[in-house]
């Protein structure tokens, strides 16, 4: 059976009267702009934004059902924005959470009171969020100039709507594939109370707007007998039963309601055909019982967000620890039906089938990488196997493993190569049921080889490689053109210098000794464009001489979505490498005091995200624990504009988990988290098989957040990092903090 909400209800050993935690998940944090002080120092635009959604549905299913006030599937818009008062309806959506995308294979249901409107500004309802209740499984909504309730709740490919009328009066559903392109297919079949239909799913970044080779399919039951239907587009309302390919299409089914009347429909989705959007309805939802299935999905909710109990007696805390936990288990998105059924990865509407497992996209990983995907790593590594089954399966079925899969396609979106860092960091963790020596064929591919001129256009290998390779980085004469994110030539080297790392501790397992010496010889590459002189990294060109005028505090073309000062600490595989050319551990600290207290850190891009970790590599690991008590305390937020940028995917959301619980991963690939002070008072991991692990800490006073002494299991323990093996085994860390710095704690790294 494939049905990953099993994996949660079972497996973890959770008593089912444990404290109710999804009371405390905010869907609504996030869908407004930022308001934490790094974000609009450093933000910008939809860079202000987290961009999440009030998204019901369950752990990494393949749709999420949101209130949708923004009617298009347009990038950088997502379905619902705080700010906005006025409901056009329920999304079935695949908006990439967190994100600067765009919505794809959606379609939306709009309940109607009166007379028929089929026109967005005649239909919308003005609502107010004090009408609004919000959770992971459920939300409901009062539309007081219709006098209709909305309610809907979600399993992980399914719905279940039912909409209450507080007066007598016609009730129309209108039922709207979302493309923006004219395209999709709606079809109502009256006697049998079914709507069915389709949206064609489009490409962006590479081949943008091509056909991406699936589309998103539904398949709607009403409980109640329809009294008149039709279907409608931007040029009218008709008497058909079907409409295909025109502008705002769309079916209504209209219905007779008295007060107190409640009009239920259950709905189902797919990427792979109409039979497979029918059957994964029949397998989720059997009944018409809103209730009980609420309360089923607020229950897998419930174990889901169990596996780690945290105590405080500052409830604004837990509510932002649990939203950040909802907020990291919205990806990677399930593909496949219940029989096994998924889209062919970067195919032209061929269907693949499974014989195990389950099947995986929208991997954004040049941010998930980091802390998002190491999180489930620990907490579910048959979760991380599927995923990594997954990435070999597209790059066996496209011919080449993808830098940044979504819509399942190639994009080429962003910068590096991190479905390498991914797989390595798992297979170093010993997550390895999957073809390893397919998955290194396909990662070495990207790491020596260059594609064709069409499969490069097509997003298919690493950008700018020749140059890479030639000159040891990717000097300024590069344009970067065939890329979305074009130049950004010293943070491609950075990047492609952890990846070639991560790239050499799988050769080091798999004793392929050659390529290690290369790869290893590669990862060095960072120090090729980090100039002495203004200490930092900086633009260089093919004869060796720097990019002018240097900014080391401004937004340069050679680097991702930052500075230069921001970037020069991205080399989360030789830390000591980059002191060294700094001059040393003093230096390193003084770079990164320097980033501190003159305002530039910037904690709502990923690139930044280890950098508070990086004084355990000082002779002061002390100012991690303040650097990181001040981004938890200021970064962080439990309203709507609680998140300091884009969540992309969970990681934003990843590092408030891993930072708040007293250690990240700095490089995921090494199996090592650096420590920092807990922010609660016990926390409770519960491990894979029945497993747990107990964070402890003993306070000086109630505002006491530096380390002063470390045990594990008892005895003392020195080092200031701790290692995956030790934590995948369980047992009890006893942290004990003091109001003031223990300057000799934590030397030993």
């Amino acid at each position: 059976m494939r049905n990953i909400s099993l994996i949660f209800l079972l497996g973890l050993g959770l008593s089912t009267k444990a404290q109710d935690v999804v009371q405390y998940v905010q869907p609504l944090a996030g869908t407004a702009a930022s308001t934490t002080s790094a974000a609009l120092k450093h933000g910008s635009g939809t860079e202000l934004n987290a961009n999440t959604i009030p998204a019901v549905g369950l752990p990494f299913g393949m749709t999420q059902f949101s209130p949708e006030t923004r009617k298009s599937e347009t990038k950088c818009l997502p379905p619902y924005l705080y700010k906005d008062t006025v409901l056009t309806g329920i999304r079935a959506t695949h908006w990439l959470s967190g994100s600067c995308t765009q919505d794809y294979g959606s379609f939306t249901v709009m309940p109607v009171m009166g007379s028929l409107k089929t026109k967005p500004e005649a239909y919308g309802a003005s609502f107010s969020h004090k009408d609004e209740i919000t959770a992971p499984n459920y939300y409901k909504v009062n539309l007081p100039g219709y006098q209709l309730d909305v309610e809907f709740t979600a399993t992980l490919r399914s719905s279940m709507m039912q909409f209450t009328a507080h007066r007598a009066d016609s009730l129309y559903l209108l039922i709207m594939p979302n493309s923006d392109q004219g395209k999709g297919f709606v079809k109502v079949d009256k006697e049998n109370g079914i709507v069915w239909g389709y949206n064609p799913v489009h490409r962006i970044y590479q081949g943008w707007g091509e056909p991406a080779g699936f589309n998103g399919f539904f398949y709607l039951k009403v409980e109640k007998a329809i009294t008149s239907h039709g279907t409608f587009s931007s040029t009218g309302i008709f008497n058909t039963d079907s409409i295909a390919n025109q502008k705002d299409i769309g079916a209504y089914l209209g219905f007779k309601v008295n007060k107190g009347d409640i009009l239920r429909i259950r709905v189902g989705t797919s990427f792979s055909n109409l039979e497979g959007a029918r059957k994964n309805l029949e397998h989720e939802i059997t009944n018409w019982d809103f209730s009980a299935l609420t309360a089923k999905n607020k229950q897998i909710w419930q174990q889901a967000l169990s596996q780690i109990k945290v105590e405080t007696p500052i409830l604004k805390d837990k509510r932002i620890f649990y939203t950040a936990f909802y907020h990291s288990m919205q990806h990677p998105r399930l593909f496949n039906d219940v029989d096994g059924t998924y889209p062919r990865f970067s195919g032209n509407y061929q269907l693949e089938k499974l014989s195990k497992g389950n099947y995986y996209d929208d991997f954004s990983m040049w941010d998930i990488y980091r802390a998002q995907l190491p999180l489930f790593e620990l907490l579910k590594p048959e979760l991380i196997n599927d995923a990594v089954q997954s990435m070999i399966l597209k790059g066996s079925q496209g011919g080449w493993l993808p830098i940044f899969p979504c819509w399942n396609s190639y994009t080429a979106a962003m910068i590096g190569d991190h479905g390498t860092a991914f797989i390595a960091s798992a297979y170093t963790k010993g997550i390895r049921n999957y073809d390893v020596n397919e998955a290194y064929r396909l990662m070495r591919q990207n790491a020596f080889e260059s594609p064709s001129k069409a499969d490069y256009i097509n997003g298919k290998g690493r950008r700018a490689l020749d140059t890479y390779l030639k000159y040891g980085y990717i000097p300024m004469e590069d344009g970067v053109p065939d890329a979305f994110h074009k130049k950004e030539q010293v943070s491609r080297t950075l990047e492609y210098a952890y990846d070639d790392y991560a790239l050499a501790m799988v050769a080091k397992g798999l004793n392929k000794t050659a390529d290690y010496t290369e790869l290893i010889k590669r990862s060095k590459n960072y120090r090729n464009v980090f100039d002495p002189k203004v200490n930092m990294v900086r633009g260089r060109y093919i004869n060796k001489s720097w990019y002018e005028p240097f900014k080391g505090n401004a937004k340069e073309p050679y680097i991702t979505e930052g500075t230069p000062g921001q970037y020069t600490f991205y080399v989360p595989h030789d830390v000591p490498g980059l002191a060294a050319l700094m001059g040393g551990k003093a230096k390193l600290e003084q770079s990164l005091d320097t980033l501190f207290n003159g305002g530039e850190y910037w904690h709502g891009n990923e690139p930044g995200h280890q950098i508070p970790f990086l004084y355990n590599y000082t002779a002061a690991p002390w100012k991690t624990q303040l650097r990181v008590k001040e981004i938890l305390a200021n970064e962080y937020s439990d309203g709507p504009g609680g998140l300091s940028g884009n969540d992309d995917a969970g990681q934003m959301s990843a590092w408030y988990v891993f930072a708040s619980l007293g250690f990240y991963p700095v490089d995921p690939v090494s199996n090592n988290y650096l420590l920092t002070a807990p922010l609660f008072d016990q926390i409770t991991i519960i491990l894979p098989n029945s497993k747990k692990l107990t964070i402890t800490t003993h306070k000086q006073s109630k505002d006491s957040g530096y380390i002063s002494a470390v045990r594990w299991n008892r005895k003392a323990y020195a080092k200031n990092f701790l290692s995956y093996e030790k934590l995948k085994e369980g047992g009890l860390i006893e942290i004990t903090l003091s109001d003031r710095p223990n300057k000799k704690w934590g030397l030993s790294l």
